[in-house]
């Protein structure tokens, strides 16, 4: 096959418009309910509420404030710890410094890639104390949800469930977004489906759905004039983002099963090479397979090294790694990315604790111990990378990044 660049860039997940969001879009500008209140708002409101299976749900302008405010509702005050996933974007773990909280990382298991059930009840044995937990699904695959929630409730912990990347995942037939007792979404202009900005706090509780529906605007009281008790925050949806995202919606199983054919023909057409693919449980769960990531095995790794903002490799006969392969990508126009960079290698929060299910909760920085991996979350992410999933690849675009990587391990 002779490879050319792509005249148009392959990207690794991009927004996929339909023409409806420009629909709403227009009647929010036609009858000038241009801010945060309005059809489209209440609209998509009720339909995360019936496509999820949860009794309210909040429109905010990120899925990072929607997390801000979980964490709020949760009742973490300064200087409480908080259970964290490590492998996962900092937004995950940002809302619960912004209250003042102690993120702990709790290590990754190798089945999803996600949230360690074994790491977490060591980390209770560590810190009794903790009683909130913030479990996110990495790139739209659910984590252990039984085991995880067994934990937490065996502990008297609140679970805050981001479901971000995974809007459309499933774990035994029930929603991600439903497992915790304050859940949120994403409509990010790489997600699933997307507002270009916005998100969601998702509960079956009333109470907190008022609470939020109040702190996300300046939490006014109802009085006849601006009268403030408590602290607030301008984190309301626009109407006109969410006219986009009511446009999106009746798309979201469309967008899944583009991302997962995606996923298939890269499993298929990887065969016979020393990698494997992001993995779930196939029998428990159903990702929403947001990205297609690629694992390379121990011994096919050449030499990499990174710093905290450069890599650099040694090209070997039969061997690759992910610089290698993301920088090829590249040269014809295709983006790939490393895999999220676990929180507690990040230089903000490198200090913090840190449990593995052999861990003491202290901070590591060596993922090796007497020649056996401890740190799964640096393992994957030291021989993982993310796939262009785009799902407006075609299927010639992605034979051909295919064998952009094959020729990486020639």
């Amino acid at each position: 096959m002779e490879l050319k660049p792509f005249d148009n860039k392959v990207w690794l997940s991009s927004p996929t418009m339909h023409g409806d969001e420009l629909k709403y879009m227009t009647e929010a500008y036609e009858t000038n309910w241009m801010s945060t209140v309005g059809a489209n708002i209440n609209e998509v409101e009720r339909i995360a509420c019936e496509k999820i299976g949860c009794r309210y749900a909040v429109a905010l302008s990120s899925g990072t404030a929607a997390l801000h405010m979980a964490v709020k509702l949760a009742g973490v005050k300064p200087g409480d710890k908080v259970f964290c996933s490590d492998m996962t974007f900092d937004a995950t773990v940002n809302p619960v410094v912004y209250e003042g909280g102690v993120p702990v990382f709790i290590d990754t298991e190798r089945e999803t890639w996600n949230m360690d059930p074994a790491a977490l009840e060591k980390a209770f044995e560590i810190y009794p104390e903790v009683r909130v937990v913030v479990i996110a699904h990495l790139y739209g695959t659910p984590g252990k949800l039984d085991e995880l929630k067994a934990v937490c409730d065996k502990h008297g912990a609140v679970i805050v469930e981001d479901a971000a990347e995974s809007l459309g995942a499933s774990y035994r037939g029930k929603q991600t977004g439903t497992f915790g007792q304050f859940n949120c979404i994403s409509f990010n202009g790489n997600k699933i489906i997307t507002g270009s900005s916005g998100g969601m706090l998702l509960t079956d509780d009333p109470e907190a759905a008022n609470k939020v529906r109040k702190w996300s605007t300046q939490a006014r009281e109802n009085a006849p004039w601006y009268q403030h008790e408590e602290l607030g925050y301008n984190y309301r949806m626009s109407n006109v983002i969410a006219g986009v995202v009511r446009g999106q919606f009746p798309y979201l199983e469309a967008h899944i099963a583009q991302k997962k054919a995606i996923y298939m023909r890269y499993k298929e057409g990887l065969k016979g090479l020393p990698v494997s693919m992001n993995p779930y449980d196939a029998v428990n769960s159903e990702p929403n397979f947001w990205l297609s990531c690629m694992l390379i095995e121990e011994d096919a790794m050449c030499r990499q090294v990174r710093s905290e903002k450069e890599a650099l490799y040694i090209s070997e006969a039969g061997k690759s790694c992910p610089t290698e392969i993301l920088e090829d990508l590249m040269k014809y126009n295709a983006e790939g990315r490393p895999i999220w960079k676990p929180m507690h290698m990040q230089p903000i929060y490198r200090m913090h604790g840190f449990v593995t299910r052999d861990g003491d909760g202290r901070a590591r920085t060596n993922a090796y111990i007497d020649g056996s991996v401890v740190d799964v979350g640096m393992d994957i992410f030291n021989r993982g990378l993310c796939l262009p999933s785009d799902n407006k690849m075609t299927p010639e675009q992605q034979d051909m990044i295919i064998e952009v990587i094959r020729r990486c391990f020639e």
